[in-house]
């Protein structure tokens, strides 16, 4: 299988080029991409088959070679940071939790607080 670099891919537009290792640009469009992934970013490397469309080479089952990589991983709170923040959480579930079992749910707001440090604290333990 011919392998290459992705040179652009346009998300919005849904297609996008790769540069194969002979130096040729191949076509490929979103419905090749992997299951799911409706982007690639440039200079990711990729294997695929290959057909030639009405307008030239086009890429097909595409595959990543390199691993994508985690943008949370690379900005990960070292652990000592994190304990305090793990006991700050712990604080405000408590309270969300009396709040609850008064038969009240928290306020919008408050409740779209706690549901985004919720969601921001799962990515950073996740990565």
């Amino acid at each position: 299988m011919p392998a290459g670099r992705v040179k652009f891919f346009n998300a919005e537009k849904g297609f996008g080029f790769v540069s194969n290792d002979e130096g040729d640009d191949v076509f490929v469009h979103r419905d090749a991409l992997p299951d799911g992934m409706q982007d690639i970013k440039p200079g990711t490397r990729v294997e695929y088959g290959i057909v030639s469309g009405r307008k030239g080479l086009q890429a097909m089952q595409v595959r990543l070679l390199d691993p994508v990589p985690s943008v949370v991983r690379n900005a990960r709170k070292p652990a000592e940071e994190m304990a305090p923040l793990v006991e700050d959480l712990i604080k405000l579930l408590d309270s969300t939790s009396n709040t609850l079992r008064r038969g009240r749910y928290p306020d919008r707001p408050e409740a779209r607080k706690i549901a985004g440090l919720l969601r921001a604290f799962a990515d950073n333990l996740d990565a």
